[in-house]
C-alpha cells in the first residue's frame, strides 16, 4: 500500500511540473479550501464582507487575509470563515421568507400617542 502524503507551508504552491504542467492544486488532488474574508474597519463596529481567497487552514487564511485586505492598517479585526460553511437565503423566495413578520404590527409602534416630552422619536 503506497500511501502519499503532501504537506503544504505558508507560501508552498506544489511542485511545478516540466513542460508547462500545473501544480497540485490546481488539478484537484489537495485543492485548498475557499475562505470568505470579513474586516472591521477603526471606524466600524460591524465586520463587512472584502473577499475571498484560498488558503490551507484558519491561521493561514487571517495571515493572508491580513496581507492582502489590511495593507493599509485600516482594519482591527479579521473574521475568516470556510465558504462551505455559509448558508444563504435565496433572493427569489424573500416574500415567502419575510411573509410571517406582516402580521406583526405591534413591532411596529404606530399605535401608540408619544407624551408631549418626548421629542426625538
Amino acid at each position: 500500500m503506497n500511501n502519499l502524503i503532501i504537506k503544504y507551508y505558508y507560501g508552498d504552491y506544489g511542485e511545478i511540473q516540466e513542460g508547462g504542467g500545473s501544480n497540485a492544486s490546481s488539478n484537484n488532488q489537495n485543492p485548498w479550501p475557499l475562505w470568505e474574508v470579513f474586516i472591521r474597519s477603526k471606524q466600524g463596529l460591524d465586520h463587512k464582507h472584502v473577499g475571498s481567497l484560498h488558503a490551507a487552514d484558519a491561521q493561514m487564511a487571517i495571515e493572508n487575509a491580513r496581507d492582502v485586505y489590511t495593507r493599509r492598517m485600516e482594519g482591527v479585526s479579521i473574521w475568516v470563515v470556510e465558504s462551505k460553511y455559509i448558508t444563504a437565503s435565496n433572493p427569489e423566495e424573500a416574500g415567502e421568507l419575510y411573509e410571517p413578520a406582516v402580521d406583526k404590527v405591534y413591532r411596529h409602534p404606530t399605535f401608540y400617542q408619544l407624551p408631549d416630552e418626548v421629542n426625538h422619536m
